[in-house]
């Protein structure tokens, strides 16, 4: 059944499943804890945790669509243009940690749109509206999470490859990431609270202890070395049948595996923020593994899915024995 058009309703059935499980067995924290200013002023809101959970529920579902639509508009998987959100969804219903409402469910999907607009500026001689708008999505983001301006090298690295990057489109850029801020300052002052247009730069300015895996929880370690094994796989697939892509769409893929590399150090340095970072990573590695699973049918590949879906089970019990 998953072999054909009902691979997504499948995976959502599914998705819904261990959600609801999750909410109903056990007493998950229905909001992250965090002492980032504007995320209090989230948590300050007086509503039921059910309502967190299902807040949570929804932004994923739209990262997942949104994924879908990139991958309509830019072809990164010649065939099944749905794969990518089924990966994405299927990993995420294996942590049942990150069904809490987080930072980087709000980043994910501004994350999308951002890669949406950078991908359409592919060799515009005035790209200047697509950089204007991706680096305004990076900025609405990176409001509810700082850490994320730290990928704005990556991303203007990605502008420069796909040649749309110039004093104009740059220029555009840094006013497109200045808007949200510009907004956000507006509300400061008319309220009298400018520490909340402060507390981005603040949050940006600190830093955990380098290195410091020992400190992440379990499932966050067994969440990312699954992660990394699938997207080291899946990039070395794609760098060795690039030849089978359009040049365009090897510069796409080209710029997801710079990201997630980019994203995986991040974890490793900054490991405080490993489940915001997941978040974002699982967005980037969901499309080339699901290029993948598509477009690779040797007989190794077969048992290499047949292997991850059985490690995802495992992976989503352990986490259930966790939570005991």
């Amino acid at each position: 059944m998953t072999a054909g058009r009902f691979t997504l309703p499948a995976v959502i059935f599914i998705s819904a499943f261990c959600w609801v499980l999750v909410s109903w067995l056990f007493p998950v924290e229905a909001i992250e804890a965090n002492s980032y200013p504007l995320w209090g002023w989230i948590r300050s809101f007086p509503l039921p945790p059910a309502l967190f959970r299902a807040g949570s529920f929804l932004l994923y579902a739209l990262a997942g669509y949104l994924l879908i639509q990139l991958n309509n508009a830019y072809a990164l998987i010649r065939r099944r243009a749905s794969v990518q959100t089924s990966v994405y969804l299927v990993l995420v219903a294996a942590c049942p940690q990150l069904y809490m409402l987080h930072p980087g469910n709000l980043s994910a999907v501004a994350f999308v749109l951002a890669l949406f607009f950078l991908f359409r500026s592919y060799q515009k001689v005035n790209g200047s509206a697509d950089l204007f708008y991706c680096f305004a999505s990076l900025g609405v983001g990176s409001i509810f999470f700082p850490q994320l301006l730290w990928t704005v090298p990556v991303w203007l690295i990605g502008a420069y490859n796909m040649q749309s990057l110039s004093l104009r489109s740059f220029l555009a850029a840094v006013l497109g990431w200045m808007l949200p801020y510009w907004f956000l300052l507006g509300h400061a002052v008319w309220h009298g609270q400018m520490y909340l247009f402060y507390a981005p730069f603040r949050a940006l300015a600190g830093f955990s202890p380098l290195l410091a895996l020992g400190g992440m929880p379990v499932h966050e370690m067994a969440l990312l070395a699954l992660l990394f094994v699938l997207f080291a796989v899946a990039a070395v697939h794609s760098l060795v049948t690039t030849y089978s892509d359009k040049i365009q769409t090897r510069s796409y893929l080209n710029f997801l595996i710079l990201l997630t590399v980019f994203l995986f150090l991040f974890v490793l340095l900054q490991p405080a923020y490993a489940t915001e970072l997941l978040s974002l990573s699982l967005v980037s590695a969901s499309v080339l593994v699901g290029h993948l699973f598509v477009l690779s049918r040797t007989r190794s590949s077969n048992y290499f899915f047949i292997g991850t879906a059985v490690v995802l089970a495992a992976l989503f019990v352990f986490n259930l024995w966790m939570l005991l």
